[in-house]
């Protein structure tokens, strides 16, 4: 079996597309969360994702959009929000709300979370990989950190598929993953999109512009 993984869209449309049109036959499709925050197009990635995903999360973009609550993020973080909060239906929203914070997908092998097994905010970097934060699953998925990375310890697996609409780890190709629930491999990906077409809808909509900028770079 062999499933897509995504995260952190946030609400990059165009990168979205890359990589759907990228991505092979699967037999599912999995999300860490966030897919609205920062970038213009929170209603049309709802959109695309909804009736495509297998299992999904709530990432913490999500949730302060549906929750109104803005308190600890800078301005593009808040902008982004805000921007969502305007943008989104009721029946967008309600998706929205709908996602858990954690759940399972492929008959419980594999685990998704956004930020850390114990805690949707926390960052969980490389570094913090280890066989410690699996719990009986096969295959632990994070996001969150917009880094692509995975290890593999004995027959388990921790990873993070990376961001498909804000690369954080110096690669500004949209990132995703091909997960083989039965071999237990990792295929990571990147994806070439169209970045100057989403920096200026940024402008366009009037978000920062270091929503844009920041795309070119990977960081």
């Amino acid at each position: 079996m062999n499933v897509a993984v995504i995260s952190d869209v946030h609400a990059n449309r165009v990168a979205l597309d890359a990589v759907l049109d990228d991505m092979p036959a699967v037999d599912g499709l999995l999300c860490a969360g966030d897919v609205v925050g920062y970038n213009p197009w929170p209603a049309e990635c709802i959109d695309i994702l909804r009736d495509r995903v297998t299992a999904s999360v709530m990432g913490n973009h999500d949730r302060a959009v549906v929750s109104g609550t803005i308190f600890s993020f800078n301005s593009m973080a808040s902008a982004g929000v805000e921007y969502a909060c305007d943008e989104l239906n009721d029946l967008q929203r309600e998706w929205l709300a709908n996602r858990p914070p954690t759940t399972t997908a492929c008959d419980g092998r594999v685990r998704i979370v956004h930020g850390h097994p114990d805690d949707p905010d926390h960052y969980t970097y490389p570094d913090e990989f280890s066989p410690e934060l699996l719990d009986g699953e096969d295959v632990l998925v994070m996001g969150h950190t917009h880094v692509q990375h995975h290890e593999a310890y004995d027959e388990d697996i921790v990873m993070n598929p990376g961001s498909v609409g804000q690369p954080r780890d110096r690669d500004s190709r949209a990132a995703y993953a091909i997960l083989n629930v039965d071999e237990l491999t990792i295929d990571e990906r990147r994806v070439e999109y169209d970045i100057e077409r989403v920096q200026e809808a940024v402008r366009e909509v009037g978000l920062p512009d270091k929503i844009g900028s920041r795309l070119a770079k990977g960081r």
